[in-house]
């Protein structure tokens, strides 16, 4: 992977243009750390930078941003292209040399012959990048079909700029970083912040599978060249008619290309291992396909209930991986909590984002890349809250409205706590049952008028507006967004597909990854499964009130049934009691009252209600804290310091 970053700005002279580009550079060293680069057209003010980490050809010939054979194009190029052989063929074929042998080279000789517009739709990898058009003056940015790769933009009058993070774009002097209060209440609501809108007013994330143009003086314009909403129309409208032995086949076929295509690499690679279903089946495809010992990684806790490093070495036993695992202790994971602000330079709420980084960071020590197992649940329906979703509406749906309100009041009405204390002695309490959760959980859904509002509030957190001045419904994607399709359990994959795992998923593993210099590939998001997979009949996604049926099957080929059939655990860390223990002290700073009311930006009496609540065990608010006190640390790490270049010559959205 790489970082990439530049703007198009006429104002700039070219010393000083070549100063800002760099120093938005450096701010990506760590999605770079083997080269970097600049270019500049000081006849337009266009500035591409570029941070390297060298993957494929890692010889000087891939060094960017890189200039066309005929000196047309200039690209700066963050990914990789997993079918770069079949267009290097074909263009070999219609005369044109290479220097190298990068994919990057490949891609920007291929926008030469074929165009943008043409060439983006047919690309299998993950990416993002910017093309220059010296002779059309235009400025092209492109990000890849299920958003792997992040880029953000911005217009502010005569200025454009972009960067593969935030953080490149800080680093641009003139103009004004300006909060986004919808956005806010959005990433309180959800734990992140849906696409296209960012934390920073103005700013934007370029969404999956679309292309932007821009000339100077222009208005910038978007479109889409793959629409995940139409492949899931179309898919649910042409589903496959075969028996469970050919899907089975099939998807067992496609899965194995995408993940040979994907362990394609110049550098030393291996995988995740987590002892799911997920990451296992891409293991065991991955050493299937190869006669080398796969080298795999997972992390374990101390902590039982969190820990599945046990199921992950049985399995990579079974496979016969060279698999390495670290057991991390409380204050490892402690100690990174801190510096969450500088990875993710807009407010994320996942705190599977500390045990993801940890993982990064062991498998960094020993390779450059990592497949993972991203995508399946989302795919395939792996998450139990589809099915709780449709359970709840179906018990709900005909009950009068005044039965529901009361009801739900009555259920509301006695703390978390007097719940918990049914359950107090159960097998692996106190994570596992939560029991007071769960009822309030239920009653505040009572209301729902169809199992995907059921599943958005289940997912929400703060439901309850808690920015000042913030509306979450102008940033949240509307439920109306899955009406082309008709089935309750396919509205709920899509709904997630287009926000959650885009901007939540794939953002927390992107981040945590980059932040170590380790690229991280997803083969059960290639395109082509992704294709595949809308138009599986659901009998063949979910069966016996399960979901992932037919990549179960698949994995069955491979590794017994009992070394993963059991229940769903996730990754996650036991943030419930760090809140009242060992992060008091550093909860206690960030949502100090008088801090937060000269702030301005929170209801501070909701937020230390809760808080309170929480530090004395009467109710469980951690999700909700959790969210603030992500956007707290985030807003004294970027915007308390925060010095404004002069003002004339500054734009401001």
């Amino acid at each position: 992977m790489c970082g990439i970053c530049g703007f198009v700005d006429g104002r700039r002279q070219h010393s000083e243009a070549l100063s800002l580009v760099k120093a938005m550079s450096k701010t990506l060293a760590m999605r770079g750390p083997d080269g970097d680069g600049c270019w500049l057209d000081p006849r337009f003010g266009v500035a591409l930078g570029h941070r390297r980490l060298a993957i494929i050809d890692i010889s000087p010939t891939g060094q960017q941003p890189m200039v066309s054979s005929d000196d047309r194009l200039v690209i700066t190029f963050n990914g990789e292209i997993y079918n770069f052989a079949e267009f290097k063929s074909e263009l070999s074929r219609r005369g044109h040399n290479f220097r190298g042998t990068s994919d990057t080279e490949v891609l920007i000789e291929a926008c030469r012959e074929w165009g943008v517009s043409t060439i983006a739709p047919k690309l299998n990898g993950i990416f993002a990048f910017a093309l220059w058009d010296r002779q059309l003056r235009e400025l092209t940015l492109v990000r890849d079909q299920v958003g792997v790769k992040p880029l953000y933009w911005a217009q502010f009058g005569d200025l454009l700029i972009f960067g593969s993070e935030l953080k490149a774009l800080r680093a641009f002097p003139y103009w004004t970083p300006e909060l986004d209060r919808d956005a806010l209440a959005a990433f309180q609501q959800l734990g992140y912040i849906p696409p296209p809108r960012t934390i920073y007013r103005g700013v934007q994330k370029l969404r999956p599978g679309t292309i932007l143009s821009w000339k100077p003086g222009q208005k910038a314009q978007e479109r889409p060249y793959w629409d995940l909403c139409s492949v899931a129309v179309n898919g649910q409208s042409r589903l496959l008619d075969v028996s469970d032995f050919d899907a089975i086949a099939q998807l067992d076929e496609l899965l194995g290309k995408a993940v040979r295509r994907q362990m394609m690499s110049d550098v030393p690679l291996g995988a995740f291992l987590s002892g799911g279903l997920d990451s296992s089946t891409v293991v065991a495809l991955m050493q299937s396909a190869t006669s080398k010992r796969v080298r795999t990684f997972s992390i374990g806790w101390r902590d039982a209930y969190f820990n599945e490093a046990n199921y992950a070495k049985a399995i990579s036993a079974h496979l016969g991986t060279d698999h390495t695992e670290l057991y991390v202790e409380p204050k490892h994971a402690l100690d990174v909590i801190p510096q969450i602000p500088r990875w993710f330079d807009e407010p994320f709420g996942d705190p599977s984002q500390i045990p993801t980084y940890l993982l990064a960071a062991m498998t960094r020590r020993h390779v450059t890349v990592a497949l993972g197992g991203d995508g399946g649940d989302e795919l395939f329906g792996g998450y139990g809250r589809y099915f709780q979703s449709l359970l709840i509406h179906r018990l709900t749906r005909y009950a009068p409205g005044w039965t529901k309100d009361v009801l739900s009041a009555a259920l509301q009405k006695l703390p978390t706590s007097f719940y918990d204390s049914l359950t107090s002695g159960a097998a692996r309490e106190p994570y596992s049952l939560q029991l007071g959760h769960k009822v309030h959980r239920l009653a505040s859904v009572m209301d729902a008028t169809s199992p995907l509002d059921v599943m958005v509030r289940l997912v929400s957190h703060w439901r309850k507006p808690v920015v000042l001045g913030g509306n979450a419904e102008k940033a949240i994607p509307s439920v109306n967004m899955t009406d082309g399709v008709s089935n309750d359990l396919a509205k709920m994959q899509l709904w997630e597909c287009i926000g959650w795992l885009p901007e939540d998923v794939l953002a927390k593993v992107d981040r945590a990854s980059m932040a170590v210099s380790l690229e991280a590939r997803v083969p059960l998001l290639d395109r082509e499964v992704i294709e595949f997979s809308w138009r599986l009949p659901f009998r063949q996604k979910y069966r016996n009130g399960k979901g992932k049926w037919l990549l179960g099957k698949v994995l069955e080929r491979y590794i017994p049934l009992k070394l993963f059939d059991r229940p769903k655990l996730g990754f996650g860390v036991p943030i419930r009691t760090w809140l009242r223990g060992p992060l008091v002290e550093w909860c206690e700073d960030l949502l100090d009252a008088s801090h937060l009311k000269q702030q301005g930006i929170l209801d501070v009496t909701e937020v230390r209600r809760k808080w309170i609540e929480h530090k004395s065990g009467e109710r469980n608010w951690e999700h909700l804290l959790w969210n603030v006190l992500m956007f707290e640390a985030w807003h004294r790490e970027w915007m308390d310091a925060r010095v404004n270049a002069p003002e004339e010559l500054t734009y401001s959205a």
